[in-house]
This record gives structure tokens, sequence and C-alpha cells, in this order.
């Protein structure tokens, strides 16, 4: 039985869930798509990330996305850099928190944001003190933190070793992503009960893709381990461009619908998730992968997961 009784729920469909698809959304579209996602409840969303549009093109309107943010006290936007340069675009915004990226594999590090594991700690470190002596919050992710598309398992004792050698540098934040998909619940278990037990003052973040079908256990299993924040996207979108056959992150109305039946109270309303992935499902013209928007919340009349 999960005891938490409430969870933060980090909204990334506007980075994170739109990186990877083919159906580019304009400006314009992605405000629209914040909105919808403020409206549901959410406090907390990634918006964009400072990436060269080369790369990923879906991202090339970052400062633009950031300049039209509807303003509101009670939001924290968040804006993804992979490097110094990233970082010095974010902080000419005004974007409240920045998220940095650290790989647990050389090969997909390399692939990622051309960096090796050790030399993106070495980067995110940096960054972190940066970021803080200007002010802005800062997170950083552990990428890859339950397998590589290249290199195969990550040992557990390798990730906790990575987040020590974060931890240093005191950021507001270690999330841990499993970014291909791969990850179950016993290893979820054994790795944020580790780094619960090694760093029990750090805030951490479980950020699952649900390649494999796995994702809302694992998300149950990291909460029960005692992780309060969790990374979602509205109807499942999502994926790495870097990553072969990287799907989406966990469903936004999925994992409310799950939390809402046991009543852990996340703040958003079930219903408003429901109908804003059927907007997106309709905008990008395909079904997308969440479950609830098809089958519909239970009771019916389930507006709100308390």
């Amino acid at each position: 039985m999960i005891k938490t009784q409430n969870i933060e729920i980090v909204d990334v469909t506007a980075r994170d869930g739109l990186q990877n698809e083919s159906v580019i959304f304009t400006t314009e579209d992605k405000i629209d798509l914040i909105n919808r996602s403020i409206e549901t409840g959410v406090k907390r969303l990634e918006v964009a990330s400072f990436v060269h549009p080369k790369y990923v093109p879906q991202m090339a309107d970052a400062e633009a996305v950031i300049n039209n943010l509807p303003e509101k006290d009670n939001l924290t936007y968040i804006g993804l850099a992979m490097n110094e340069r990233g970082v010095d675009r974010a902080l000419n915004t005004k974007i409240d928190e920045i998220g940095l990226v650290v790989v647990a594999t050389d090969t997909f590090a390399k692939k990622n944001q051309n960096q090796t594991r050790d030399s993106s700690i070495k980067m995110a470190s940096s960054m972190v003190k940066k970021i803080k002596s200007e002010g802005r919050k800062v997170n950083v992710t552990i990428a890859a933190s339950f397998g590589c598309p290249f290199e195969g398992e990550v040992e557990i004792g390798t990730v906790v070793e990575m987040a020590q050698q974060i931890a240093f540098s005191n950021p507001d934040e270690i999330s841990i992503a499993d970014t291909i998909g791969v990850g179950d619940p016993w290893k979820v278990k054994e790795l944020f009960s580790q780094l619960k037990s090694e760093l029990p003052t750090m805030p951490l973040r479980a950020h699952f893709h649900n390649t494999r079908n796995t994702g809302l256990a694992n998300v149950y299993t990291a909460i029960e381990c005692g992780v309060n924040s969790i990374d979602v996207s509205i109807g499942g979108i999502g994926g790495c461009p870097f990553a072969p056959s990287a799907t989406g992150n966990v469903p936004s109305e999925d994992v409310v619908y799950m939390l809402g039946r046991n009543g852990i109270d996340t703040g958003l309303s079930l219903n408003k998730l429901i109908s804003t992935s059927q907007w997106l499902s309709k905008k990008m013209g395909k079904t997308l992968p969440g479950m609830v928007s098809r089958a519909g919340s239970f009771p019916e009349n389930l507006s709100r997961a308390i």
C-alpha cells in the first residue's frame, strides 16, 4: 500500500512529449497545449529545450515559447539545457528552472549531447553552480538509468555513484530517467531504495517511458519508495530522437487515474486530462498511447483524483 498522499505531477508534454513527434507544432500550438495542460491543474511544466534546431527541429522556437508563456505566480516552467551554451540561452529568458542532463553510458552520451558520461557529470556540476548563482532553480536528470540502447544494461551502482557526484554541486533535485523504457519494478525499487539511503535529503523525481508497458508499474514502485515527483506526458506521447525505438512517456491521464483510485491527490482534473488528450490526438492526427482517454474514467462522473 502506498502511503504517500500528495504527489507532484510534472508535465513534460511540450518538451519531451513533442520532441520526437513528426508533426511540427507552431509556437501558437505549443502555447495552446501548455494552456490546456495548466487548466488540468498542473503547476510544474517542462516547456522547451535549448538545443540546436538541426538536431531537434521541434524545439527550434524555445525562446519564443518562453516569451509567450502565461504568467502566474503558482507555476514553474522548466527548460532543458545540454551544455553551457544551452544554459546561457536559458538564462537569457525568464525560465524559472533549468534542467541539465547527464548520461549513464559513454555511447549514448556521445550521441545525445556529444559528451562522455564523465564529462557530462563535470559539465552539469559546473552549470549547477552557475545557474544557482543567477538565482534560478536547477535539476539534473540521469538519462538511461535503467539501460542503454547501445551498451545494454546499466548497473545500479553506476547510477548511484553518478547521483552522489552530482549531489556535491547541490542541485535542487535529481531526476532518474528510464529513457528507453527498459526498467522494471524490481530494479526501480532497488535503485530508488539505494538512492534514498545514500542521499536521504536530496529530492528525487522519476521519469519513465512506457516502451515495454512497464511504465505504470514503475511509477507505482517509485512512489512506494518515497518518490514524490513524477514526470508525465498527455496521451503518453514522447521519446528521444537519439534513442532507437524509444516511445512515449507514461500518460498523464493513466497515472492520475491509477493514483486517484488509491486516494492519492495529484491536484489534477482527470476529466480535463482526458479531454486534452483527445484534443491532442485530433491535433496530431493519430490515436495516442494513453488508455484512460479512450476508455474513460470510472466511475464516469470522476472528475478529480482524490
